[in-house]
């Protein structure tokens, strides 16, 4: 059951970085391709309105951590807290950029929030990136399982760490550059015109500097978490993932080479897919990698809820998730097509 649990966070997870990552890159990416009101908003367009709905799996992600391993909920909280309140500001501004951006013709207003939705867009991906570091590059956990973390301290990879170093930067650059190329590639089988050109232009130098970023990660990991790297040849499944990875890098490129936007767009799902599953393989069952003493890191067997609890959590689990599923199936189709050839939204 423990099992079961771990391997539905990280679903939750990377359900919401596929979906949402692309509007975030979009975002992030909306004013080097669009060059005049009206190509901005056919960016906003390509957002569309279920970027909220979006939202709905890293909510359920942080639910799913309140239900099964309650006590990494918490020392997250208390070790992240600057980091967790800057992301919640940065997603309340991302919204309302979204939403009040378009209600007044005028070019200072527009330029405001278009400002703000590329820098907001840009640094979540960026936060993120950096708290995906911090999970794989481990974090202070003290003799009481407590996490005190200053946002930074020597720059440092080992012993008391802080939120930003040298490991948790480079990952939070691979963040953006990867995510902005989702987004761009999304862009490219959405839009129409130069918006569209421009979109596929950055997609490529995007890729390539996710590609340059990817290689140095991966030694920086070797270097910072060595036992990932011996322990992933254990895990088939991690194996597996990573396969599934590099499929959807030649998707990807496939899909560039021979216009196939769609293809391409699907390449790069199954790449994020492949080396974040791959991730959360060949770390369990860790939950949190201890700096002062890898003896002290969080096991999901250590920290999870009764066995009881957990049941009737997957009961309601396997209700609500399917639902949730289904209408986001449904909604997306409703906004289906390509930008500029037919209305997105259906009539009634």
């Amino acid at each position: 059951m423990v099992e079961l649990w771990f391997a539905i966070f990280w679903l939750m997870v990377i359900t919401w970085l596929v979906l949402d990552g692309r509007t975030l890159g979009m975002g992030a990416l909306r004013l080097f391709v669009a060059a005049n009101p009206d190509e901005r908003r056919q960016v906003l367009d390509a957002i569309g309105p279920m970027w909220s709905w979006y939202e709905v799996w890293l909510v359920g992600a942080g639910g799913v951590l309140l239900l099964a391993f309650p006590a990494v909920l918490a020392a997250a909280f208390s070790g992240y807290y600057l980091a967790l309140f800057l992301i919640l500001w940065l997603l309340i501004l991302r919204g309302i950029a979204i939403e009040l951006g378009r209600h007044l013709d005028h070019p200072l207003w527009r330029s405001f929030w278009d400002l703000a939705l590329a820098s907001s867009s840009a640094l979540l991906i960026l936060l993120f990136g950096i708290a995906l570091g911090n999970v794989v590059r481990g974090v202070p956990i003290d003799s009481n399982g407590e996490l005190p973390m200053a946002f930074f301290t020597d720059f440092g990879v080992r012993g008391q760490v802080g939120l930003i170093d040298w490991y948790t930067l480079l990952v939070g650059a691979l963040n953006l550059t990867g995510f902005g190329a989702h987004g761009a590639t999304f862009l490219v089988s959405k839009s129409t015109g130069a918006v569209r050109d421009r979109s596929r232009v950055a997609g490529r130098l995007l890729w390539s500097a996710t590609a340059v970023l990817g290689l140095a990660v991966a030694v920086a990991t070797w270097i910072v978490r060595p036992d990932l790297w011996t322990g992933l040849w254990f895990r088939p499944l991690a194996i597996v993932l990573l396969l599934v990875a590099a499929f959807g890098a030649l998707a990807i490129r496939a899909g560039y080479r021979a216009g196939r936007d769609q293809l391409a767009f699907s390449g790069s799902c199954t790449l994020i897919v492949g080396l974040l599953g791959a991730r959360a393989a060949a770390s369990f069952p860790i939950l949190l990698y201890s700096t002062l003493d890898p003896e002290r890191s969080v096991s999901a067997y250590a920290v999870a809820s009764r066995h009881h609890s957990l049941v009737i959590g997957l009961v309601w689990w396997l209700i609500a998730a399917p639902i949730a599923l289904l209408w986001n199936v449904l909604a997306s189709r409703s906004f289906r097509g390509r930008l500029g050839q037919g209305p997105l939204v259906p009539p009634g």
